[in-house]
C-alpha cells in the first residue's frame, strides 16, 4: 500500500497540489491557470488557460520547459507530453474551469513522471540580478506620460521570479537607469566593468539586461465619424533581453519578445503604470503575458547552470566567499578554485577562459549570503587571489 503526502502551496495567485508516492515513480500536480478573455474569445481563452496551468505545473516540478503541446479549443491534441527529456507527463485531468469577468481560469491535474537524469546544479541556487530596463525610444512614452514603465515592467518580472519555485533566484537592481544598448549590438562589443558592478553590489552571479524597443501607437481602432465613442488604440511592446555570467562576463541566452494590446486611455491622459487599473487593461495584461513566458524560458535556460562565486577577502590561510546559505552550501562543503582568463581569436575578440587549479577548500563557517573556508589539508593556498572563482565541487 502506498504511503502518500500531500501539500498545498500557493504562488502567484496559483494554487498546486503535490502528491508524492513512497516509491518516488511518480508526482501528482494540480494547478490552476488564468487568461484573459479578448475579445469575446472564451475558445482561446481557454486553451491559453489549459496551457498556463499546464507550463506552471511543469516549472514547479522542476522539469525544463522547453515546449508546450498544441492546444485546440481547450482540447489537447496528443496523450503525452515530453520536456527536455526531464520530465513526461503521463496523465492529465480536468478538473474544473470558471469564468470570472474577462478571466478564464482552468484547474488541472497532472501525472508528471520526472526523468532520472538531473543537473547537479540544480541543488544549489543562482541568483540573478533584475536591472531596469531601458526605453530605447523614450518619446513614444509621451502618450500616457508612462516613462517608468520600464521600472514598473522590471519590478513585476522580479516579482514573478520571486514567486517561482526554481533554482534561479533574483535580486532587485531595477531602481538603478542603465544604458545597455551596446549589450544588443556586436557579440563582443560589451562593458565588462558595468557586470562587475552589477554582479558585486547584487551579489550575484547572473546578470539579465534588458531594453524596451518599441512602445510606439499603432492605429485607432474606432471610426473618426464615432464621436460619441472613447479614442482607443492599439499599442505596441517590444522587448530584448540578454542573460550574463556575471562571474565570466559571458553571454549565455538572448531573446526578444513582442506583443500588442488595446490603449484604451484618452491621448491626454496621465496614466500611473504601478496602478492595478493599468495592469488589469488589455495593454496590461499582454505585457505581463510577456513577463510569465520570459519567466518560464528564463527558468529552462538556467536550470543546468553552474553555482559560482568570487573569493572576496583572504587572511591567515582563510578564505571569505561570497556564497553561503541561501545558495545551499552546508558546512564542510568542498569547493574548487579556478582562475578566470582571456583568451584572443583571429578576429581580436576576447574570449572567457576558465583554468581550473588543484586548490581544494572546505567551509569552515557559513553565513546566509557569505562562508568561510580552508584549504582541505589546512596548508598555505598558492597563486590565489581576491576575485578568483570558487566552484561547488557537486557530485564529487
Amino acid at each position: 500500500m502506498k504511503c502518500l503526502l500531500k501539500t498545498s502551496l500557493y504562488s502567484m495567485g496559483l494554487a498546486f497540489t503535490l502528491v508524492f508516492s513512497n516509491n518516488s515513480l511518480a508526482q501528482w500536480f494540480e494547478s490552476t491557470g488564468h487568461a484573459a478573455i479578448k475579445d469575446g474569445d472564451t475558445s482561446q481563452a481557454k486553451s491559453a488557460a489549459m496551457k498556463d496551468a499546464i507550463t506552471q505545473a511543469l516549472v514547479f516540478s522542476g522539469a525544463r520547459v522547453s515546449s508546450v503541446q498544441t492546444l485546440v479549443d481547450g482540447v489537447l491534441t496528443q496523450d503525452q507530453l515530453k520536456i527536455s527529456s526531464h520530465g513526461e507527463i503521463q496523465k492529465i485531468e480536468l478538473i474544473s474551469e470558471d469564468r470570472h469577468n474577462d478571466t478564464y481560469a482552468i484547474t488541472l491535474r497532472l501525472d508528471i513522471f520526472p526523468e532520472a537524469e538531473e543537473c547537479p546544479a540544480n541543488k544549489y541556487a543562482k541568483f540573478i540580478a533584475i536591472t531596469q530596463s531601458q526605453l530605447a525610444n523614450r518619446e513614444q512614452a509621451r502618450m500616457g506620460q508612462i516613462f517608468d514603465v520600464n521600472k514598473a515592467i522590471s519590478e513585476q518580472l522580479y516579482t514573478r521570479l520571486s514567486n517561482t519555485q526554481m533554482a534561479a533566484k533574483p535580486t532587485a537592481y531595477y531602481n538603478v537607469p542603465l544604458r545597455v544598448d551596446h549589450f544588443f549590438t556586436q557579440q563582443y562589443d560589451y562593458s565588462d566593468a558595468l557586470l562587475e558592478e552589477i554582479t558585486s553590489r547584487s551579489n550575484s552571479q547572473y546578470v539579465l539586461l534588458s531594453r524596451i524597443r518599441d512602445l510606439s501607437v499603432n492605429r485607432k481602432l474606432n471610426n473618426d465619424y464615432a464621436f460619441w465613442q472613447d479614442d482607443s488604440f492599439k499599442r505596441a511592446y517590444k522587448a530584448d533581453y540578454v542573460l550574463f555570467d556575471g562571474t565570466t562576463y559571458e553571454k549565455l541566452w538572448q531573446k526578444s519578445y513582442q506583443t500588442e494590446g488595446i490603449w484604451p486611455y484618452k491621448k491626454t491622459d496621465i496614466i500611473d503604470v504601478y496602478s492595478d487599473r493599468f495592469w488589469e487593461t488589455d495593454y496590461g495584461q499582454a505585457i505581463s503575458e510577456v513577463n510569465q513566458t520570459l519567466t518560464y524560458d528564463l527558468q529552462a535556460a538556467m536550470a543546468c547552470l553552474p553555482t559560482q562565486g568570487k573569493i572576496l577577502h583572504i587572511e591567515n590561510g582563510k578564505l571569505i566567499i561570497n556564497l553561503g546559505k541561501a545558495h545551499g552550501l552546508q558546512q564542510g562543503e568542498l569547493l574548487n578554485i579556478a582562475h578566470h582568463n582571456y583568451m584572443t581569436d583571429a578576429q581580436g575578440n576576447k574570449l572567457p577562459h576558465k583554468i581550473t587549479t588543484l586548490n581544494q577548500v572546505k567551509i569552515t563557517q557559513l553565513y546566509q549570503q557569505s562562508a568561510v573556508a580552508m584549504s582541505i589539508d589546512e596548508q598555505p593556498l598558492p597563486n590565489i587571489q581576491i576575485n578568483d572563482i570558487v566552484e561547488l565541487a557537486a557530485g564529487e
